[in-house]
């Protein structure tokens, strides 16, 4: 059965959205963080932040499978608890891992927050489940505009199977090889039209702002479809971006 899509907030299209939260290492904000969260917040900007999942089926902020980059620390974040992650410290920060749970504590409904759960099943297909239901558990109760989306169409489904109220969508670009190496040809193809936008009861894209004049982004914008985009570094690539997209996703600078 088809999802009836919730429409995307008004917020998400009026202010622009910090990637990663508002971080900036040079000033002890690394991304994902409650800092960089704060400092979104305070700025007036839309968050979009990225989830894992714990050892304890915890919906972590954090944007690697790895712990390496980000930490320090070896591994993939789910062989760790929650317990574990909060207690790492952050590189260039000064604060371990956050929780979703936390971090929508500390929002509480100030700024809206675009989430994408990242891809649990490796390969885009369905072993998925865990991070929704983690997902959907963090966000029961919350008053405040959120969104909700992932490149995996399985799991955008999944987390709908436990969240029947919060906007979807689908995080979309080309698929190229060389950006996902793990994903079989057949279904880097099958993603780049975004076949699966109604079936999931998806209301928007965030896609690729490199990929913008994808036919299959045409369609959809065609149709009122809003088109949110990632990631924008420049001004330059800003006003480029807006002549397709609804709204961006930024860092790096003051959009």
């Amino acid at each position: 059965m088809t999802r009836s899509p919730t429409p995307l907030p008004e917020s998400f299209l009026t202010r622009p959205i910090a990637h990663r939260a508002l971080h900036d290492i040079t000033a002890g904000r690394p991304e994902n963080s409650r800092a960089a969260i704060l400092a979104a917040i305070a700025a007036g900007y839309g968050i979009e932040i990225d989830l894992q999942l714990s050892k304890d089926a915890q919906a972590m902020v954090f944007h690697d499978y790895d712990l390496g980059r980000l930490t320090g620390q070896k591994g993939p974040i789910q062989q760790r608890s929650s317990v574990e992650l909060g207690a790492m410290t952050l590189n260039h920060g000064h604060e371990g891992v956050p929780t979703f749970g936390e971090v929508l504590e500390i929002v509480a409904g100030r700024v809206p927050v675009l989430v994408e759960m990242k891809d649990q099943d490796g390969a885009m297909g369905p072993r998925t489940g865990p991070l929704e239901k983690a997902t959907a558990e963090a966000l029961d109760g919350y008053v405040g505009d959120v969104a909700v989306m992932s490149f995996n169409p399985h799991s955008v489904a999944a987390f709908a199977a436990h969240d029947s109220g919060r906007a979807l969508g689908l995080t979309t670009e080309a698929f190229l090889h060389k950006n996902n190496s793990l994903v079989p040809a057949a279904t880097r193809k099958y993603l780049r039209d975004i076949p699966d936008f109604e079936r999931v009861g998806a209301s928007f894209i965030s896609h690729d702002a490199r990929d913008l004049h994808n036919p299959a982004v045409a369609r959809l914008k065609a149709q009122g479809v809003p088109v949110l985009c990632w990631t924008i570094r420049s001004k330059e690539a800003e006003i480029e971006a807006r002549k397709i997209a609804d709204n961006i996703t930024f860092e790096g600078y003051a959009a």
